[in-house]
């Protein structure tokens, strides 16, 4: 037994390398299993090299590097020892015999195949990251625009059906004014609405504008985001060229009913009569039918949209938006055809064509860093003078060299040329630089005779006090704010307010009347998202109590009274695109506090007349009254005649009223 195991240890130092065996124990075996051996040896040397250079490589710092150590150090171990047992069966030529000797050779095969399995799982799952990676940019497109809307429509105001009809009737209305009013033309607008079914509708809004030419009727209403007044730095109601195709669009997804369209441009030309949808994958318009048609009009548009809605009266409704727009509007005419039949005219109270915005360039103040920075580089002058008297408004040469001497920069020097540092030196010191404010072409406000016209033709009250205040800039953009306050005539919540559910406050204002709040943006009325609007926040922190009014803490002030506020602006700060609710801007709020503590003062001397006159009144009744019984009781005291007591009680009540007159 000695004998066999030092041969076989002879014989396993030979095939692994060794050499320390007698060559003549070779003898009678093939050439063939030795080479075998050999080569077996070389591939385990050559494992045992990459697994120590893996090891290296990824024992770097960090969670997930030891387990994979751990791995790599029993698998060289266990191949190791079922390498040695396999060469050793080999050599003997013998069976390996006994529980013990299997049971290792057991442990030895299933260690090296947990080795290979677990290889196998690491490149399966590198592969898979791999394949997974190019499957999920298989998957990867671009988002339509009008299919990122049709399935989010709420943001543009189709929440409800309820909803939905009113902005449909407001997209409308604003593109027919807007229209009318660039072609200097009195707009005269009817807004028609037809029930077909307890929950579906049709909305028809024809107008005597200047029309639509032929080649733009599909793209206006059936592509979102494409109009005129986008880039256009002046007041106007719209502003994103989404409206009336979203509406179209509304109208598609809940009845299946295309848009119908007629204009004409003048006299000379033939009516044009469209039915189109919009395809929402690719933003296009898909032309139903195309016909030239008779339409006995001298120009103007007519949209008629088919859609799931519901009518219902009281605040947020149609009939109070139309009510409303007459106030912002007294230049327009609105005929109204209800559900029900029933004809609604707003006549106009000014016979004026409302002056058209102009365009204007940014304003220098509140231009941000990153948005000079870009026009820096997009900008075609040649040097910082040329470049801030042609890209601003409201910097004249002898401006722009105040500006460049305080950031320390050369007149001359190209724009191109500025650094991010430079740009933020040119930034401070416009800041720091006194310039004249926004011009007001760009800007048109109501005025305060039309606007006080327009409350007194739709606000049924005693008193009315009206004010514009000067323009003012958020962001460089100029805006206009615009107030009124109407009170008495009974004149509160019962004639709608546009609350959403309470009055700030939780209460239901059912209690107490409370103050009605109007609120317009480029003279569209603002229905919905009350709480969250800047005008209201405004409001409340007035302290209405200084201008005679009642007012509990946290609440809208009491009593009949109405106030309207209005912010006319090149681009209105909404909080959404489905414009209900006007941004926090600290600008804006200031500037709203500012005309409405001018209206409440107005208000404060009114109501403080009023008490006064109250007050004559009742002295006067009490002189009225105790008078005569004066006269009666001197005449008994005196024994004076009648003659003299006539004369008494003359002299007593002119004595009365000049002492009450002081």
């Amino acid at each position: 037994m000695v004998a066999k195991k030092s041969d076989t240890e002879g014989q396993m130092s030979f095939a692994f390398g060794g050499g320390g065996g007698d060559s003549g124990e070779l003898e009678g075996r093939s050439v063939k299993k030795v080479k075998k051996k050999i080569k077996k040896k070389i591939k385990k040397k050559i494992k045992k090299k990459v697994l120590k250079k893996v090891k290296k490589t990824a024992a770097a710092p960090g969670e997930g590097s030891a387990p994979k150590n751990a791995v790599a150090k029993k698998t060289g171990k266990t191949k190791k020892t079922a390498g040695e047992s396999a060469a050793k069966k080999k050599v003997t030529g013998k069976k390996v015999v006994g529980k013990r000797k299997a049971g290792k050779k057991g442990v030895g095969q299933e260690s090296a195949a947990k080795v290979r399995s677990a290889k196998v799982i690491e490149h399966i799952a590198d592969d898979q990251i791999e394949a997974q990676a190019r499957a999920m940019a298989g998957t990867q497109r671009e988002i339509s625009v009008s299919e990122f809307f049709a399935k989010n429509r709420h943001l543009l105001g189709f929440d409800n059906p309820r909803k939905a009809l009113l902005t449909t009737v407001k997209e409308a209305v604003d593109n027919s004014l807007d229209a009318c009013e660039e072609a200097h033309i009195l707009p005269e607008i009817e807004v028609g609405i037809q029930q077909k079914a307890e929950d579906r509708f049709v909305v028809w809004v024809q107008d005597n504008g200047p029309g639509i030419v032929k080649a733009q009727i599909p793209n206006i209403f059936g592509r979102l985001l494409y109009g005129s007044k986008f880039h256009a730095l002046r007041m106007a109601r719209g502003q994103q060229g989404i409206g009336i195709s979203a509406a179209g669009m509304y109208g598609l997804l809940t009845t299946g009913k295309s848009v119908k369209i007629n204009s004409r441009t003048g006299p000379r030309s033939r009516p044009h009569y469209y039915e189109l949808r919009i395809d929402t994958k690719k933003n296009r318009p898909d032309i139903i039918k195309d016909e030239e048609i008779e339409w006995d009009v001298k120009s103007g548009t007519r949209v008629e949209i088919e859609l799931e809605a519901r009518y219902q009266r009281g605040r947020q409704s149609v009939d109070e938006y139309l009510k409303q727009t007459a106030i912002t509007n007294p230049h327009t005419r609105i005929r109204y055809i209800m559900p029900d039949g029933v004809v609604q005219e707003y006549e106009r109270s000014v016979q004026q064509v409302v002056e058209v915005p102009k365009s204007i360039r940014p304003h220098p103040y509140g231009v941000e860093l990153g948005v000079l920075i870009k026009m820096i580089k997009d900008t075609t002058q040649k040097t910082m003078t040329a470049f801030l008297c042609h890209e601003f408004s409201r910097v004249s040469p002898r401006v722009s060299q105040q500006i460049l001497d305080k950031a320390k920069l050369s007149a001359r020097k190209r724009p191109s040329g500025m650094s991010h540092a430079e740009a933020e030196k040119l930034h401070e010191a416009i800041n720091n630089t006194k310039i004249m404010a926004p011009s007001t072409s760009c800007v048109v406000p109501i005025s305060e005779e039309a606007l006080q016209k327009g409350m007194e033709q739709v606000v049924n009250a005693d008193f009315y006090a009206v004010c514009t205040r000067p323009p003012a800039v958020y962001r460089g953009n100029p805006f206009q704010i615009e107030a009124g306050i109407a009170y008495g005539g009974g004149n509160g919540n019962g004639n709608g307010n546009d609350n959403d559910n309470d009055n700030g406050n939780g209460e239901s204002g059912q209690e107490q009347e409370l103050m009605r709040v109007l609120r317009f943006a480029n003279r569209v009325p603002l229905q919905y998202q009350q709480s969250g609007c800047a005008i209201f926040k405004s409001i409340m922190q007035m302290n209405w109590r200084l201008y005679g009014l009642s007012q509990s803490r946290g609440a809208l002030p009491g009593g009949p009274v109405t106030v309207m506020v209005h912010i006319a602006s090149v681009w209105v700060p909404f909080t959404s695109e489905s414009k209900e609710a006007v941004a926090h801007y600290p600008e804006i709020i200031k500037e709203i506090k500012l005309a409405l503590g001018e209206c409440g003062r107005k208000l404060g001397r009114h109501l403080r007349g009023e008490k006064r006159k109250k007050d004559e009144a009742l002295k006067r009744s009490y002189i009225e009254k105790y008078l005569p019984a004066i006269g009666e009781a001197l005449r008994d005291i005196l024994s004076l005649k009648d003659r003299q007591v006539t004369k008494v009680v003359n002299q007593l009540e002119h004595i009365l009223e000049k002492t009450r007159s002081k």
